[in-house]
């Protein structure tokens, strides 16, 4: 996890500072593909071996899924509170209170984590010190969020997809769909890709929200789109996976 001394931006815009395009900074990883392709220790030969190294007890169930950057773990635990603990060892350094359960997968950008919690806020902790940086209403429970090219974009159940400035959590924009949106952004060459309990998929313009295509599936779209190689895949609760690609 060491950092060299160059930086480079890879193709969602966000910087990365030399070795560390081998974290998983965010629910989708960088690239929204859910794919390492920088993992070089393990593999097929060596996997059976992984025995516990080790674990941490919050006070309550984990449903949010852990961030990784810069020899940190950041975590969500429905006892309220945002955990960063030592990736090495699980030592808690530190932990953030919201007071109601975080289900959010945090993001981790640029020396900042944005995670979302049941208040119906969206916060900006500064990752070393958990310190809020600035916390903004999100109508109603957020999705988790991602983020690329220095915006915050997450749903909400009050129907909307939202943009914010990630320096200073202000409004970029608003798209509002049919129902819930519980499904967590997906972002690619200027394309925000997400679900909607309305049945749909959302191909948004990822500067200014405006509707850039739909697709209507039998039920609910709750999965997080995940692209790839030019396809966007998602699941419906329809039981089916569909896949959006250039013909």
């Amino acid at each position: 996890m060491g950092l060299a001394h160059h930086a480079r931006s890879d193709r969602s815009g966000e910087r990365l500072v030399g070795t560390s395009r081998k974290i998983w900074a965010q629910f989708h990883k960088y690239n929204m593909r859910r794919s390492n392709p920088c993992e070089k220790v393990l593999n097929v030969h060596n996997v059976g071996e992984l025995s516990l190294k080790w674990s941490y007890a919050t006070g309550s169930y984990v449903q949010s899924s852990p961030a990784v950057a810069n020899g940190v773990v950041y975590v969500g635990s429905l006892d309220n509170n945002v955990y960063a603990l030592n990736a090495s060892t699980g030592a808690k350094l530190w932990s953030y209170a919201t007071r109601q359960p975080v289900f959010s997968s945090p993001a981790v950008a640029n020396g900042v984590v944005y995670v979302g919690s049941d208040n119906q806020n969206v916060y900006a902790l500064n990752a070393k010190t958990g310190a809020k940086l600035w916390r903004h209403y999100a109508g109603s429970y957020p999705s988790s969020p991602a983020v690329a090219n220095g915006v915050v974009y997450f749903g909400s159940e009050d129907s909307n997809v939202y943009a914010l400035n990630a320096k200073t959590g202000a409004k970029l924009w608003s798209y509002t769909t049919g129902n819930d949106v519980i499904s967590s952004p997906a972002v690619a060459n200027g394309v925000v890709y997400v679900g909607s309990w309305d049945f749909n998929v959302y191909a948004l313009n990822a500067s200014t929200g405006a509707k850039l295509w739909s697709y209507t599936t039998g039920n609910d779209v709750i999965s997080s789109p995940a692209v790839a190689n030019g396809v966007v895949y998602v699941g419906s609760e329809d039981g089916y996976v569909y896949a959006f690609g250039l013909k």
